[in-house]
């Protein structure tokens, strides 16, 4: 594999980069990333990732595009109502950069498809609404090691964390949010959403994405940024491993076992 005169070009700014360089770009081709959720987090995480020149895209999801997306959905336009997410999404991601492969699967995840989903790429980026969702494909995710960039927003909040919790010393999903499949996730459409706050963590899960496959700087699996924008506000704490998580707590894993990746 190598990078055409062409896509030297188009990566020059990365290239350029000692922490990335041209190794780094390389890697970056040939990387396979699942987004899950092609909503107000996945559309510029989606939109950064193929522009930053991810060899594979996969982008999971089951809805259409509506009018209310379009307040922080910039990936779609007014034409692209009543069209399926994934598809719109294939079209903007083939407009913006050719070299991409894209993948797009209109459905939802469930336990039948998770694993050959998750299981087949090198990062996930989790930008769903829904906890047992989200569960389902942090389970996935630890099953299979492969990393988990997860972000969430409501109101004027947010919160990015990316988890290995296969490693000793790093948590997993839950670890951080406990496992309680049961409980109630509040809609954008009950609660409202700023839409540029959407923007903003998605464009960091697309960077922390990135960040996993060619390293720069610290490693961050296992802190939580947390965005106050009503106070303009960032705070990044420590999430400690749970040595009783169900998950990957020492002596358990009843609840994940893991799976060997080849």
């Amino acid at each position: 594999m190598s990078l055409s005169d062409a896509e030297l070009d188009r990566y020059a700014r990365h290239i350029v980069l000692r922490e990335i360089g041209g190794a780094g770009q390389m890697r970056l081709k040939a990387a396979s990333v699942a987004v899950i959720g092609a909503g107000g987090i996945g559309s510029p995480g989606i939109q950064y990732l193929a522009a930053a020149g991810i060899g594979s895209l996969t982008v999971i999801d089951h809805d259409e595009v509506s009018l209310s997306n379009l307040q922080r959905q910039t990936l779609y336009s007014t034409e692209d109502i009543g069209y399926e997410k994934v598809a719109a999404a294939g079209i903007a991601v083939k407009n913006l950069n050719p070299h991409v492969v894209y993948h797009g699967g209109a459905m939802r995840i469930d336990r039948g498809n998770v694993d050959s989903i998750i299981g087949r790429h090198d990062v996930v980026l989790d930008g769903t609404d829904n906890f047992a969702t989200r569960l389902l494909v942090a389970d996935a995710c630890l099953r299979h090691r492969v990393p988990l960039v997860s972000a969430a927003v409501g109101e004027f909040e947010g919160q990015l964390a990316t988890y290995r919790g296969w490693e000793a010393d790093k948590p997993c999903y839950r670890c951080f949010v406990g496992s309680d499949p049961e409980r109630e996730g509040v809609s954008c459409a009950e609660q409202g959403v700023l839409g540029a706050l959407t923007g903003v963590l998605g464009s960091l899960a697309a960077l922390e994405t990135i960040r996993a496959i060619t390293p720069f700087g610290e490693d961050t699996a296992g802190k939580l940024v947390l965005i106050d924008a009503l106070a303009l506000r960032f705070r990044t704490l420590s999430l400690p491993k749970d040595p009783h998580c169900p998950a990957c707590g020492n002596g358990n894993g009843n609840l994940v076992s893991p799976v060997t990746r080849s």
